[in-house]
């Protein structure tokens, strides 16, 4: 799929809609992708900070996403495993990057080679209006080559 019909059709889903998170970034061959969540009254918690469950939101299927359009159809990738760590107060617009580098793309493929499973983890900052990080989350991806793929 095309990076910007990728990008339009994830800003669309309600579900992001709804919180107002966006994709700002994708590139072309899905290495880097940026989200944006500014805080609205709808997606802010009791204290007037950004709810952690719109914070999480943010960085849920970003990882799985890209490489399943990085490896393409002789993958099957899962994200198996998630954890948040709330650091600090979130406020502001907030913001988190994905990288995935062609390195992480040539293990991921040499773990993979004979249909084994691969469980790579991948970490992501969520940041605020000051580079402050405001969350970390950190996802457990299930990776295999399809076996009727060789």
């Amino acid at each position: 799929m095309k990076s910007w019909l990728f990008k339009t059709l994830i800003n669309l889903y309600p579900p992001y809609l709804g919180t107002g998170i966006r994709i700002t970034r994708v590139a072309a061959d899905y290495a880097h992708l940026r989200v944006e969540m500014p805080l609205r009254f709808y997606n802010r918690n009791y204290v007037g900070t950004h709810f952690g469950g719109s914070l999480y939101a943010m960085v849920d299927p970003f990882y799985m996403l890209m490489l399943i359009q990085i490896l393409g159809p002789e993958y099957v990738v899962w994200d198996r495993s998630a954890r948040i760590d709330f650091i600090k107060p979130g406020r502001g617009r907030m913001r988190a990057d994905f990288d995935i580098s062609p390195e992480t793309v040539a293990e991921i493929k040499d773990r993979t080679v004979g249909g084994e499973k691969y469980l790579p983890t991948f970490t992501a900052d969520i940041v605020g209006p000051e580079e402050a990080v405001v969350a970390r989350a950190t996802k457990e991806l299930y990776i295999r080559r399809r076996r009727d793929s060789n």
